[in-house]
Order: structure tokens, then sequence, then C-alpha cells
């Protein structure tokens, strides 16, 4: 099967909001008016962010996942992402179940695959996601406040949790194993949420890295500190149960693949937060303050933890 067939087969389908997609030297998009675009790009690499006999369908899905979640980060609606992929070989059955589990993804957010590239190579998958949000009103890293609320959706650490345990680090129930897989594998990007905080947040950021070394991000840009409580992250019972364990800390702290949104807003947004909260249902929690200092400090049991890895660093030691 040559490369073109492969494109052919497996990646080209209708598209819903683009004046021309696959087929040409290049895909052709009309922004809507009063619009700004968002453009994103993420790269997994086997053996680096995947194990190599990862499922094809739920990488798939994953592949553009983490990507939608960056748009939602920005307030942005995905609408366009094109697929760069480097394939060892040609394997029809892998790339069937990859693809479906791509465009499971880009159904679920309503995107369309415009454009892309396939090569020989050690499997590595590429993907640019582009947005639209109406002009000035992107959530950026660099506007939270001093004195800020800080604010995470979902549940944290379930992912890195999930690693440890396909590591033999821990061993987990089936019960745990599979909630935490499922975060691991399938993670879902806060879309609706993302555009949600239109007007009421300050900034954003998804945690891809840690929630430590993400929070870092807004930290840095805003030029502030920050002091959260441990205790009021939400994560799973098991590893709530488990907070004295340095692994079940790394995992929450450090872990990051949770494609939750942190984000900081000034404490007049709280009932709006709690009134989103129902209405996405979707548990929004609020783990601390920003500060004028610029020190990050995690308190546990009325103690300041020493934090030795604030997350994944490609080119850390």
């Amino acid at each position: 099967m040559s490369e073109f067939n492969v494109i052919q087969q497996f990646f080209t389908r209708p598209t819903r909001h683009t004046d021309m997609g696959i087929g040409d030297d290049a895909a052709l998009i009309t922004l809507s008016k009063g619009s700004q675009l968002a453009i994103s790009a993420d790269m997994l690499v086997a053996g680096t962010h995947f194990f190599h006999d990862a499922d094809p369908e739920k990488l798939g899905w994953k592949s553009l996942a983490v990507n939608v979640s960056d748009m939602a980060a920005m307030s942005a609606q995905a609408k366009w992402a094109t697929l760069a992929i480097a394939l060892p070989r040609i394997d029809e059955r892998w790339l069937g179940a990859f693809s479906q589990g791509f465009f499971a993804c880009a159904d679920t957010y309503n995107i369309d695959l415009i454009g892309g590239d396939t090569t020989r190579g050690p499997l590595t998958i590429s993907v640019q996601i582009m947005g639209e949000a109406p002009k000035d009103s992107a959530l950026k890293r660099s506007h939270a406040k001093v004195e800020d609320d800080i604010w995470v959706s979902g549940s944290i650490g379930a992912a890195a949790l999930g690693l440890a345990h396909l590591q033999s680090k821990v061993t987990l129930t089936p019960d745990t194993l599979d909630a935490c897989l499922r975060a691991l594998h399938s993670p879902t990007p806060r879309a609706s949420l993302g555009i949600a905080l239109r007007g009421i947040a300050n900034s954003c950021i998804d945690i891809s890295d840690g929630l430590l070394a993400d929070l870092n991000h807004i930290l840095k840009a805003s030029n502030l500190g920050a002091q959260i409580d441990l205790s009021d992250i939400p994560c799973h019972h098991d590893l709530k149960n488990n907070l004295d364990d340095t692994l079940i800390q790394s995992c929450i702290l450090a872990g990051g693949d949770d494609y939750e949104l942190l984000f900081t807003a000034q404490a007049s947004q709280r009932e709006a937060l709690h009134q989103l909260s129902r209405t996405l249902k979707l548990p929004l929690t609020c783990i601390g303050k920003t500060t004028a200092s610029l020190e990050l400090n995690v308190i546990y049991k009325s103690r300041h933890l020493l934090i030795t890895k604030q997350g994944f660093d490609h080119f850390g030691e």
C-alpha cells in the first residue's frame, strides 16, 4: 500500500467547516468574523509518550484529545487539525484502529482533519490543531492576579498512578486500575469548560506535564507565587486515602497526563464557578491562592512539603 493509499483509505473524511481539506498542497479555511486563530501542536513518540504495544484505537483518541485540551486551555473552539505520522511499516489493522479512535475524538469535538503527512520511520504522531476564539477573549497564562483563587477541574493523579502500575512501581486493585488506565489512555479534554470560562477566569492552562510544573508556567508568566494545599486537590479515593505516601504525592503533584484545566479567578467568581460546575456536571475545586511572593508552596497537614520534582521534562535528568 502506497503513502497516498494510506491517506485516502484511513484519513480522508468529509469536512464540516473547511473550504478545502485533504487532497491539495494546502487546506483552505475561512475564519469567523471577529475571531482570532489559535494554533497548537503536540508530538507523541513511541517509547517516550506511549508504550510500543499501546492499543492503537485509544492512541488515536489520545493523540487528538491532548490537542483539544490545549484549545480548551485557551478558551478556543477547536475546529481543524493536521496529522503527520511516521510508521515503521504499513499495518492496515493498526491503521484502521488508530484512525477509528482519532475520528471518534474528531467527531465528538466537531473537528475536521484537513491535511498532514505520512512517512516511514520510528512510530511518531504529530498533530497540529487550530481553533477560533472571539478577538481578545482567549485565556492566557500571563493574566493571573494577586490573591486569585486557584482551581482545577475533574480529578488529578489517576493517569500517573496507572502509569506507575504499568511500570511495576505499585500494584493496584482491578477497579482502581481500570479507572486509572482510562484516565491515562482515554483523557477527556474539557472543551466546554474552557469556553465557559471566558469572562470568569483570569488565566488558564491544561495539566499535561504535572500540576506543579503547569501551575509554575502561569506563575512565571504572571510574575506571581502561590500556595496550595495537597489535601484540597481532588483525586481518586485510593490516592486520597494515601496522601502520606511519597509516590502518591508525586502522582498528584508532578505526574501529569491529567488533561484537566488549571485556572485562576477572583474570589468574587466563586459562586459563578460553583454554578458552572453544576451546569457542566463537572467538579471544579479551589486548591489555593496566588501570592505576591514568587514562591510556590505546597501545604500538607499544616506543614510545607519539600518538593523535589514538579513534573515531566523531556530533557530533564
